[in-house]
């Protein structure tokens, strides 16, 4: 993972977007669906990953941001 790397998780009862690296969250929303947008936008203005977290913590959904910085050769 890169320094700067977006991560969306439950904080509370909210949902949290955190730069890595930092200790305090970027922005905050009431639903996972807001905070993902929010997320995204966030990872794509600044060309990094967007780790998306479940409610129990563990990594549910990995975007890289552009496409073509996805290390992956694999297909899906």
């Amino acid at each position: 993972m890169a320094k700067g790397d977006i991560h969306t998780s439950k904080q509370g009862d909210k949902w949290v977007n955190r730069a890595e690296g930092n200790t305090r969250a970027t922005n905050s929303a009431d639903t996972k669906a807001a905070a993902q947008s929010a997320g995204r936008a966030l990872a794509v203005d600044r060309g990094v990953e967007h780790v998306i977290h479940n409610q129990d913590g563990k990594i549910g959904a990995r975007n890289t941001y552009p496409r073509s910085r996805d290390p992956r050769s694999s297909k899906g």
